[in-house]
């Protein structure tokens, strides 16, 4: 069969989708956030796809396998093995290293025990075994230190309360310790401070000091801020103090091995010259050229197979990252496409490929890369499907299956099937887009501003920068991948405390919290009920009073079927309402507890006519989310929809302090079109924006932009540019103004 060919899903929001999906194509699911795309894409395929591989083995192999309920769909057929690359983390351990995920660091330590001098065994470059680790970090590569950013205000003096860690508060006992040492000056700086005087406030030992001021005792010790920390830190009688003192700590490199996690016997042995610990710390487009003029015919099938994955690397564009890179750093993109590198390594065909957003995290000169790697994949005889945005991915696919016309239950339809051609003349919002038929508008001019928050940036790739973030604008940071655009995001949430970071993480795990429950809406609809019927608040919580005692107030049961998929069942004692009969008896304008929430946010507007419920319910109306209802599972939303989630919270605020990593991940460009909406609001309220951010919709509507660059890695972590769109447009050197300026004309 040439296709994979679905009748009647129904799963989610989707109204009965038929189609047929081309087999061996590279084929794209596009449509709004919440419209049904990724329902289709991995709730159908991909989870019919495993469940009916898994079916095929016995069922004791299946008891330790996975399991996957069916699908809401009437029959599907022409399935292929299914293989899923998502933007979930490769690893949480970490110990994990981009080496150890690719095996390429296996190879090395095979290639070392071999052909190295002196020799050792493979087990003695591994930093997981006693025998390789080193003896400080136990192979972390990392130690705990504290981080003086955090300790110390450097614009403020000693009397202003430089010292922001409470025990050390103005006029408190260590504080009036330090005054009476007579060490420091207690009105400068501490910026101004020299060197000894730094080290002396931060790393003396105990000194003895004798005093006869009034309101002092005779003899006293002064000892440094960190030393005394430390002790502190260590001692277990003080928990409540170990847990403040924990936001004063970083991770730094083990002062032993450097960062290598292996032992000293592991860093001498020399191969070509060269260390493992050196081999692992080169960036992969150096490693690539230092292997391919090696010419050994007894260590040719090991080098082969380093030589042949780190080219995949580097054609993937991920060639600056190193193999000693800890993978709990990588984005989500760079994982995704670690992922991608090891199919690509592999001659299988037949198989089906399942991706979700392969571009997101990448700057628009790195995307070539990816749809070359995603049609080499189809030009081996698979299938290749997508769940994608970007518009240089949708042109380049053989078939594109658009859903829609909108979200959540105004969606689950397919309002296009076929070529890049006949979407731009179709009227969906993503042909109308596409075809400019439809335009995100660029706000005229860009904000002024006087007041910045001076930053100073040294980890990483990060070339000792100096920045002024400004105040009251949206700001955005900029650059290709690994060029330390993260890195400079990370540098300003430990310098500004009150920063607030937005990200795409789920808002809550539990099945209970719902859009109604997260705003507080509930809270007051609970009121308004309680006050009709008389009655506590409690008794319309579906948490408490009023719960259906069967199913304690989910509306559902789950079964689990062993070696089968766990099975949701309707809970017969509610019939899905959560409620006992008892709370259902009570209405509200003809209406149970029940009814309310399942009405949407833009219905339940219509029917409660309450200032406090109109008030929380409009903050999700405002970021476009007026169709979700009002009991639905956080945990069913869509990433674009969890961060819309949380901006709208911010609404209401002002004088904040806003980082936004990527906040056009998982967006459709319609979303994207809202989301600049919201994110002007909270600019015009007096907030603060900071956005690391590749959509060159969102970049161009920016007040001012900070570009990294030029390159990736250990040829980035430098400032192109500075300034406003238009500035940014005019620098020779900058990617970013370059594709600026292409989409301006």
């Amino acid at each position: 069969m040439d296709y994979i060919r679905i009748k009647n899903a129904a799963e989610h929001n989707l109204k009965n989708v038929s189609i047929d999906i081309p087999k061996n194509k590279l084929v794209v699911f596009t449509g709004v956030s919440g419209s049904g795309k990724t329902t289709i894409a991995y709730d159908i395929v991909f989870a019919e796809a495993q469940r009916e591989y898994l079916d095929s083995l016995s069922t004791y192999s299946r008891i330790s396998m996975p399991r996957f309920s069916k699908a809401k769909v009437e029959t599907i057929e022409g399935l292929s093995p299914a293989i899923m690359i998502n933007q979930q983390q490769l690893a949480k351990n970490p110990r994990s290293t981009v080496g150890t995920v690719t095996e390429i660091y296996t190879y090395l330590r095979l290639l070392f025990s071999r052909f190295g001098k002196p020799i050792l065994n493979a087990g003695d470059f591994s930093f997981n075994t006693p025998s390789g680790a080193c003896e400080n970090c136990k192979g972390t590569g990392e130690e705990i230190g504290l981080n003086i950013n955090r300790i110390i205000d450097l614009n403020k003096s000693l009397n202003e309360g430089a010292i922001k860690h409470r025990t050390w508060k103005v006029g408190g006992r260590l504080w009036n310790i330090i005054s009476a040492s007579h060490l420091f000056d207690m009105d400068k700086p501490v910026k101004f401070f020299s060197e000894e005087e730094l080290n002396e406030l931060l790393y003396s030992e105990s000194k003895h000091f004798s005093n006869d001021s009034q309101g002092f005792i005779q003899n006293f010790s002064y000892e440094g801020i960190v030393p005394r920390i430390l002790k502190r830190h260590n001692d277990s009688r003080g928990l409540e103090g170990v847990s403040y003192d924990a936001k004063f700590f970083t991770t730094c490199k083990c002062s032993v091995c450097g960062g290598s996690r292996v032992n000293e016997k592991a860093r001498s042995v020399r191969y070509h010259g060269k260390s493992i610990v050196e081999l692992s710390n080169m960036e992969i487009q150096d490693l690539l050229p230092f292997f391919e003029k090696i010419d050994e015919p007894l260590s040719e099938e090991i080098v082969s197979y380093i030589i042949k994955n780190l080219g995949l690397l580097v054609k993937l564009g991920i060639g600056y990252l190193t193999l000693g890179r800890s993978v709990s750093t990588l984005s989500n993109g760079e994982s995704q496409r670690i992922k991608l590198a090891r199919q690509l390594g592999n001659s299988l065909s037949g198989l089906m490929y399942v991706l979700d957003e392969p571009t997101a995290g990448l700057h628009e000169k790195d995307k070539q890369q990816i749809i070359e790697a995603l049609k080499l994949l189809t030009q081996k005889g698979n299938t290749v499907l997508v769940v994608e945005h970007d518009k240089s991915v949708i042109a380049n696919a053989d078939f594109i299956i658009d859903i829609g016309p909108k979200a959540g239950s105004q969606g689950g339809e397919i309002v296009y099937s076929g070529n890049y051609c006949g979407l731009l003349q179709n009227n969906s919002l993503t042909g109308m887009y596409f075809s400019n038929r439809t335009r995100i508008k660029k706000k005229s001019g860009s904000r002024s501003w006087d007041n910045a928050i001076p930053l100073f940036a040294d980890r990483n790739n990060l070339k000792d920068l100096t920045v002024n973030i400004p105040l009251n604008v949206m700001t955005c940071i900029t650059g290709v991948s690994g060029s330390g655009k993260s890195s400079l995001m990370d540098a300003l949430v430990d310098q500004v405390e009150k920063a607030t970071v937005i990200d795409q993480l789920p808002v809550g795990t539990s099945p209970r919290s719902n859009p109604a429950t997260y705003t507080k809406a509930f809270d007051e609809i609970r009121k308004v009920f309680a006050e009709s019927a008389e009655l506590s608040p409690a008794l319309f919580a579906f948490n408490s009073a009023g719960a259906c005692e069967k199913c304690k107030g989910l509306g559902y049961e789950t079964i689990n079927m062993h070696f089968l998929g766990d099975v949701k069942r309707v809970c017969e004692e509610c019939k899905g309402k959560r409620y006992k009969a008892e709370t259902l008896r009570y209405q509200y304008k003809g209406k149970t507890i029940a009814d309310v929430l399942d009405m949407t946010v833009e219905e339940a507007k219509e029917f409660f006519h309450n200032r406090e419920i109109m008030k929380r319910l409009d903050l999700l109306s405002n970021v476009g989310l007026g169709y979700l209802q009002l009991g639905q599972s956080m945990d069913t939303l869509s990433g674009g929809e969890v961060q819309r989630v949380k901006l709208a919270s911010g609404l209401s605020k002002s004088g904040e302090i806003y980082v936004l990593d990527e906040p056009t991940r998982g967006l459709h460009i319609a979303d994207v079109d809202k989301l600049l909406d919201v994110m002007n609001q909270l600019v015009d309220r007096g907030n603060t924006l900071v956005v690391v951010e590749h959509n060159l919709e969102v970049i161009k509507n920016a007040d001012w932009i900070v570009d990294l660059g030029p390159e990736g890695g250990e040829k980035g972590g430098y400032i192109v540019a500075e300034g406003t769109p238009e500035a940014i447009m005019k620098c020779s050197k900058s990617y970013t103004g370059k594709y600026l300026a292409e989409m301006q004309q």
